[in-house]
């Protein structure tokens, strides 16, 4: 049986090494043929330099030959092999054949063979990159998420993981967290990405702000509501750095291209302080806030009736965000004029 077309193929398009492949045939093919004589000793070998699939027979050399398709008698043995002596057994050359059912089973088993090869490659070669940002290119749009080539390695991006109303269309360059690395695939897929979580707006700072990769400056907490906006908290390790101003860069020169990356999704940047008043002063901007007291897990901040929808943004999300990166309940209050001697009271929004 020549494979010699079949082994060069595979040897072009997959990389794999002749000898691995030459194996995995040969062992497809045993199990071909293991099935079809199941009482017979079988052996198959692949010739590495012309691609052959050779199959052997185990015979024991007897005087009286009773059944032919175990035992070979002494005198033909001896026209292989002289020194043979009875009792002894011999590999020959099998000429029986197989059907096409043996057939599907030996492809299928070397099929699952060099699938299982390959997924180990994909494995080994980005286990250790899994938490990385990679750059791929849009292969196909699916129903629940696009396929990402990442080299020559196709990625998903499941839909759940994505920013929401990003369309993409193929051919088109994307950066994304590599969030799973499978030793075997799921629903197809082994390398799985992600454009949602907090954690790839984090790697995406390391790689735009050379001061937030080196450590000088750090982000303290980030919380995000993909395709709508993202508050994160930076602190500086140098007295000589602004976190802020170095994050937005001359001109927003630093933050443009993040925003422009990930859908032009804002970003509200905070510098860190000791004080939880001042910090959900800043986490509730845009809206401009009078004041805010805290008592019991509980912050109360007093504003402007304008500055309201500010505060709470779209469906509730800025004053949710904030929330979340303060880590308190957040309740909204105006002035009330009392009479008209100018006091004022307390009402809740």
């Amino acid at each position: 049986m020549e494979l010699t077309d079949v082994i060069e193929e595979l040897i072009d398009e997959r990389g794999l090494d002749r000898a691995v492949l030459c194996s995995i045939i040969s062992e497809g093919m045993l199990t071909a043929y293991a099935k079809k004589y199941p009482t017979l000793n079988l052996k198959v070998e692949c010739d590495k330099k012309n691609g052959n699939v050779l199959v052997f027979v185990e015979k024991e050399v007897v005087s009286v030959v009773e059944d032919d398709a175990t035992q070979i008698s002494i005198k033909k043995a001896r026209f292989i092999n002289k020194d043979i002596q009875l009792g002894e057994k011999m590999w020959l050359a099998f000429d029986k054949e197989i059907g096409r059912i043996e057939v599907l089973w030996a492809r299928q088993a070397i099929a699952s063979r060099l699938r299982k090869i390959e997924v180990d490659a994909v494995y080994n070669e980005f286990k250790d990159r899994k938490g990385e940002i990679v750059l791929g290119i849009v292969n196909k749009c699916e129903r629940n998420g696009i396929v990402v080539m990442v080299g020559d390695t196709p990625a998903f991006l499941p839909e759940y993981l994505s920013i929401p109303e990003e369309r993409f269309s193929v051919g088109y360059s994307i950066r994304a967290l590599l969030t799973e690395v499978l030793p075997e695939p799921r629903a197809d897929h082994q390398l799985i990405l992600d454009r949602a979580s907090e954690e790839f707006l984090v790697k995406l700072f390391e790689l735009e702000i050379p001061e937030v990769f080196e450590g000088l400056i750090e982000i303290k907490k980030i919380v995000r509501i993909p395709g709508y906006k993202s508050k994160i908290v930076v602190a500086s390790n140098d007295i000589n750095i602004d976190p802020v101003g170095t994050c937005v860069g001359v001109g927003g020169s630093r933050i443009k291209p993040m925003l422009k990356e990930i859908g032009n999704e804002k970003i509200d940047i905070i510098a860190s302080t000791n004080s939880l008043e001042v910090l959900l002063e800043n986490a509730l901007k845009p809206a401009k806030v009078e004041s805010v007291s805290v008592h019991d897990g509980v912050a109360t901040v007093i504003l402007d009736d304008e500055q309201r929808s500010l505060a709470i943004g779209k469906k509730g999300q800025n004053i949710s965000l904030a929330s979340r990166l303060t880590g308190v309940e957040i309740q909204l209050s105006h002035k009330q004029p009392r009479d008209n001697s100018g006091s004022f009271d307390l009402e809740l929004l």
